[in-house]
């Protein structure tokens, strides 16, 4: 795909060399119809923050492949899963709900020190069959996605779907809070059942084309990251992004907003007013991906497969 950097013409036009895009670098993947990005606004938190994301969305001429949700299966009502299921069925939005428990809010003290502990992972049997208890509501529910923060996690409930106790289409998505940072890791999570893989926001063009020479698994990157990931704003480099990592899920994130998780009503205001501003950042994306001539690439709306993965071999029951 050819795209165009920032600036680039009118730095031609004033003699200063503007380096043009190696060949070798783009990514040769594409979703399974063709598409070379789509997109996802995450933290959409309940039924209300969705309704003002779909809005919004239509208000702008945003188009939205998928919304993912933070706080997990857990933090919502039947009733509001169904509600969200129903609200994304109609529009053919992929709804990505978040598996809980996780280390991060449960008594493991490791997790506030330096060194961060075990970080979002699942602890202990109980934290493992949590999350799989969850996995199991959401798929009764009609939840097509789930978002896995633990290796174990992830391998278990790719079992579970090949053996028949989940949906075989039900998708697993890796967080950005264990995302890999290198080729192998990335084909390790590929191999443990990941269908979209989320890689920190700090990860180079050159950290994309790597990964990218050792799989073709769906990418999820944040071109605007939360401030607990970072905080980074590469909205400038998009074309660039969508060039080295396709399939690319583009990932409107927001930095200086507070966090939402778990999310409640005592959050309300902060939840709806953050959703609709990802949204106008996505539209901000958007724009720029027009001016530098990369646009034209969008996935499909409505499609949500990842297309062929490689898996680790394992024993059926």
């Amino acid at each position: 795909m050819s795209s165009h950097r920032p600036g680039t013409a009118a730095l031609q036009h004033i003699g200063h060399p503007a380096p043009p895009p190696d060949p070798a670098d783009a990514s040769p993947h594409a979703f399974p119809d063709g598409g070379r990005w789509r997109t996802e606004v995450p933290s959409v938190e309940g039924p209300e923050a969705l309704a003002v994301v779909l809005a919004e969305s239509a208000r702008l001429d945003v188009p939205v492949h998928r919304v993912s949700q933070g706080s997990g299966v857990w933090m919502l009502t039947d009733a509001e899963i169904a509600e969200m299921v129903a609200a994304c069925a109609e529009r053919a939005v992929e709804l990505c709900l978040f598996t809980g428990p996780r280390g991060t809010w449960d008594t493991g003290a490791a997790t506030r020190t330096d060194s961060g502990g075990a970080g979002p992972r699942a602890r202990g049997h109980d934290a493992l069959a949590g999350c799989v208890e969850d996995a199991l509501r959401a798929a009764e529910l009609g939840v097509g996605a789930l978002l896995v923060a633990d290796e174990g996690v992830l391998w278990t409930l790719h079992r579970m779907r090949t053996a028949g106790v989940l949906p075989a289409g039900m998708r697993f998505k890796v967080s950005a809070l264990i995302g890999p940072v290198n080729p192998a890791s990335y084909a390790v999570y590929e191999r443990l059942g990941a269908d979209s893989l989320n890689v920190p926001s700090d990860l180079t063009p050159a950290h994309l084309t790597e990964i990218r020479r050792v799989s073709a698994a769906p990418m999820d990157l944040y071109v605007e990251a939360p401030d607990d990931l970072g905080g980074y704003v590469r909205l400038h480099e998009v074309a660039e992004l969508v060039r080295r990592a396709a399939p690319l899920y583009l990932k409107f994130g927001l930095s200086r907003a507070a966090g939402v998780y778990p999310y409640g009503a005592h959050l309300r205001e902060h939840a709806l007013a953050t959703a609709r501003e990802r949204v106008r950042r996505g539209r901000l994306v958007l724009d720029q991906l027009a001016r530098h001539g990369a646009a034209g690439a969008m996935s499909p709306l409505g499609r949500h497969d990842s297309g062929p993965l490689t898996r680790f071999p394992h024993e059926a029951p």
